[in-house]
């Protein structure tokens, strides 16, 4: 399928309706197949015994199934998570960035499901897999 959305058109969509997240999350890779979605985590994304927290994970997981689909519907604001189930399956590495690998697994008219590996940077164990079905509002 084509792409509707470029790395830039999504970074500036994102800019514009989810500012105040928007700068803890970079496009690094995205094609046909998926894309690969870094979140840059700081302090703020750590909780007690110095890991990223859970809810921080979850955001990337989610931010990460947006792009995807938004990459191949366009700018489409109002398409919602209406499922989230998370695995944590190891610490991840405090002080390094996240990486997310994420693939549309379907995308239909009115739902459409994504699939997410998460890895600490330089680390080829997952820390978390993710699988998100989002809702998309009639055009």
């Amino acid at each position: 399928m084509a792409l509707a959305m470029d790395i830039a058109g999504l970074h500036d969509f994102m800019q514009q309706a989810f500012q105040q997240v928007a700068d803890d999350f970079r496009i690094d890779r995205l094609d046909e197949t998926g894309l690969t979605v870094r979140m840059m985590t700081a302090e703020r994304h750590l909780r007690p015994g110095g890991t990223i927290s859970g809810p921080s994970m979850f955001a990337l997981a989610d931010v990460s199934v947006y792009f995807a689909i938004l990459s191949r519907i366009g700018p489409v604001a109002l398409a919602v998570t209406t499922n989230c189930s998370i695995d944590f399956m190891r610490k991840p590495k405090a002080g390094v960035d996240l990486l997310a690998e994420t693939r549309i697994l379907k995308l239909g008219r009115s739902l459409a499901v994504g699939d997410v590996l998460i890895r600490s940077e330089g680390v080829s164990s997952p820390v978390a897999r993710a699988a998100l079905t989002y809702a998309i509002p009639p055009s």
